[in-house]
């Protein structure tokens, strides 16, 4: 059995590991950052850690089938992900920013929109389910046998950890906005979309190749 510090400090440790890689969702979070201000990236963020917080409760309620269907379903969630990624690149890539800094009365659905967005991009990513049993066997963390308030506590601070983080991002990106000119905005709209479509078409071509 974990004490509630153990779980606490490595419920927030798990939380920032798994959000900290800078994949799509850390490069779409930048994005929005700089292209709509702190908040944006900030709302995306959270829509991506509630949905990291879906796949740690599925591994701290031991849903062992779940994880099979994925191991045997691989290349197939792989391929499906990748288009997802393939469309939602594309669109960054085309984005306007001059348009998106002018629309202030928008706002609330715009925090919305991020949050959702992000929410369903980030569980387009199944394979999270493996970094997360990675993750709590190397940790020791939650188990199936653990009561359900250490569960729930558990949940609690991988959502704080992952929440902390993308706060301290998007601030200290939010930093960087006052700085860079709309010409600045429109060239990060274009990397971050060429590198999500580059992340997908690589998404798409292992799995076809793997398969021959």
């Amino acid at each position: 059995m974990l004490s509630i510090i153990d779980i606490i400090y490595k419920g927030i440790l798990i939380g920032i590991l798994v959000s900290a890689p800078m994949g799509p969702i850390g490069l779409l979070c930048i994005q929005r950052t700089l292209n709509k201000g702190q908040w944006h990236g900030f709302f995306s963020g959270i829509g991506a850690a509630f949905s990291d917080l879906f796949y740690a409760g599925i591994v701290c309620l031991g849903m062992g089938f779940v994880v099979n269907f994925i191991e045997g379903h691989q290349t197939i969630l792989q391929i499906a992900g990748s288009i997802f990624l393939l469309f939602f690149g594309i669109y960054i890539f085309r984005s306007n920013p001059s348009k998106q800094l002018h629309k202030p009365k928008e706002n609330i659905n715009s925090f919305s929109q991020d949050l959702i967005s992000a929410f369903f991009l980030t569980l387009s990513n199944p394979f999270i389910l493996l970094v997360y049993i990675v993750l709590f066997s190397r940790f020791n963390f939650i188990s199936p046998e653990e009561k359900m308030a250490s569960m729930l506590l558990g949940l609690l601070c991988i959502l704080i950890g992952a929440l902390s983080w993308w706060f301290l991002i998007t601030f200290l990106v939010g930093k960087l906005r006052k700085v860079i000119n709309l010409r600045g905005l429109w060239m990060v709209n274009k990397i971050v979309g060429a590198v999500i479509i580059l992340l997908s078409v690589l998404g798409f071509v292992y799995p076809v190749m793997m398969c021959r």
